[in-house]
């Protein structure tokens, strides 16, 4: 038999002495940070052509997982949960999912990070800190210029004083929901300047000005060559743009705009000595504007009022060699469900119409009532 007193000091002991042996359990123990963003819309067409075509839709999905791998290490997953393009049924797609690595500032102010996997591209993203992804897609991405995402690598270097930041990516350059098709890559960067940043400018404080870039290019359809061509060609297209965005982003008041501009070579002909390939350079420019605004809070900042107004404009040029053009306006009041802004609803108007020849171009008038949460 074990004697009492033994039984009582292994007590103490396995009580007392064991956990100041083992490695001790952080407070902040790493974990996964999970958020989100649902919105979806319903719309009916009010032009004759269209004779009131209505549809409710679950536009978009995004859940972001992030968490910690090791010190300056963390990861980000993004799935993208969306209408399949044939408008049958949901497809889930990764549109991120990047490995960090986070270089605090050091005396001087600078810091920056290192990315690579499915992650941002140039522009958009950071336009979209200016215009609300929910009423729709940015300008850029909306008419083709680029994705928002792709697969590659990116670094970022931050300004100090809050100056700014640069931001330099290579990615495959066929938009995160195309896999790699042709040797050819996307080298792009942005450079964000914040002027008066930290100076006593009220709403000037936050005026921000990005010059950007993305060169790039893409393979020949006739890359393989084939029977009764001339030959495989290995030179790849032009495919390349850039552009400037520039505004304001306080909570009152949101007021930007953007010029882009895209370069492209088109083929044309069947690569064959009677008709040989011909490839013939098309730039298109992209012009636009955009306003967010909460008119109480403007001319009361300690006013409560829930209420916001949203006034968007793209003038689309797809040729500059044809004068032809798409004009694209909306306008939307917008109001608070929650007074944490995490859920809202918009009572938005689209109108697309078409310049010289107008009839080149299906005028669309479009109204609808658009909901977002985000948790």
């Amino acid at each position: 038999m074990i004697p009492l007193s033994l039984l009582r000091r292994a007590a103490i002991f396995a009580a007392v002495v064991l956990p100041a042996c083992l490695p001790a359990q952080s407070a902040s123990a790493p974990r996964m940070d999970i958020s989100g963003i649902l919105f979806g819309a319903f719309s009916v067409r009010t032009n004759p052509e269209a004779q009131a075509a209505n549809r409710f839709d679950l536009e978009r999905v995004y859940l972001n997982f992030r968490a910690p791998v090791a010190e300056r290490i963390s990861i980000r997953f993004t799935p993208d949960i969306s209408p399949q393009q044939s408008g049958v049924g949901y497809v889930i797609r990764t549109k991120y999912a990047f490995l960090q690595y986070d270089r605090p500032a050091n005396k001087a102010g600078w810091s920056g990070l290192v990315r690579a996997g499915a992650l941002q591209t140039v522009a958009i993203e950071h336009i979209e800190t200016f215009w609300p992804r929910w009423m729709g897609t940015a300008s850029t991405e909306r008419f083709g210029y680029f994705s928002s995402a792709d697969i590659g690598v990116a670094a970022q270097v931050n300004l100090p004083k809050r100056r700014g930041e640069i931001y330099a990516v290579v990615t495959n350059g066929n938009g995160y929901a195309n896999p790699e098709s042709d040797r050819f890559k996307s080298y792009a960067a942005r450079l964000s300047l914040t002027p008066l940043a930290g100076g006593k400018h009220g709403l000037w404080t936050t005026l921000t000005v990005s010059p950007w870039i993305d060169i790039n290019r893409g393979a020949s359809k006739f890359t393989q060559g084939g029977a009764g061509q001339v030959g495989a060609i290995g030179e790849g297209l032009t495919k390349n743009r850039l552009g400037v965005w520039a505004g304001i982003k306080d909570p009152r008041l949101v007021l930007a705009g953007g010029y882009s501009q895209r370069v492209d070579d088109t083929e044309s002909g069947a690569n064959t000595v009677a008709s040989p390939q011909r490839v013939t350079e098309v730039t298109g420019r992209l012009v636009s504007g955009l306003l967010v605004a909460r008119p109480a809070q403007l001319l009361d900042s300690a006013s409560t009022s829930r209420w916001s107004v949203l006034l968007r404009y793209d003038a689309i040029t797809p040729n500059t060699d044809v004068s032809q053009s798409n004009h694209l306006f909306e306008s939307s009041l917008i109001y608070d469900l929650t007074r944490n802004k995490r859920a809202q609803v918009a009572f938005d108007y689209q109108e697309t119409l078409g310049s010289v020849p107008a009839s080149a171009i299906a005028p669309v008038k479009l109204f609808q009532v658009r909901v977002v949460t985000s948790f």
